[in-house]
């Protein structure tokens, strides 16, 4: 099992599809990761060669923001927005959608489970 960024990348997967489970890494830079090396897009983890996978490490390390440096930096624009009491700020603050969404209906993700609110006794 190769071990890139933290994060044991599954071996039985193809190239492409196993870099995507590092947090950071979506399709297209995967893409562009393998094409920049020279690795067929087709080729399975297993079959790569300790030297690639290295390659592949050192090309990630030296020039994108995966895993933990990336958590951290979403984290801190999030508190900075909060700290600042702007609007999307308050809307994080309060656990609301923050993109403009409409909350009369359909913000159940964000909001939570609904809650009961009680109804006229008769």
């Amino acid at each position: 099992m190769a071990r890139i960024a933290g994060v044991n990348i599954p071996t039985n997967k193809r190239v492409i599809i196993a870099l995507t489970y590092i947090h950071g890494i979506g399709r297209t830079k995967a893409v562009e990761i393998a094409t920049k090396l020279g690795i067929d897009q087709s080729r399975r983890v297993q079959d790569l060669s300790d030297a690639e996978v290295l390659q592949i490490r050192e090309t990630i390390d030296a020039g994108y923001t995966v895993e933990g440096d990336l958590r951290r930096t979403t984290s801190m624009n999030i508190k900075r927005l909060m700290d600042l009491a702007c609007y999307r700020g308050l809307r994080h603050r309060k656990g609301l959608p923050v993109r403009g969404q409409r909350t009369h209906t359909n913000a159940r993700t964000r909001k939570g489970k609904s809650k009961a609110i009680a109804g006229k006794k008769k």
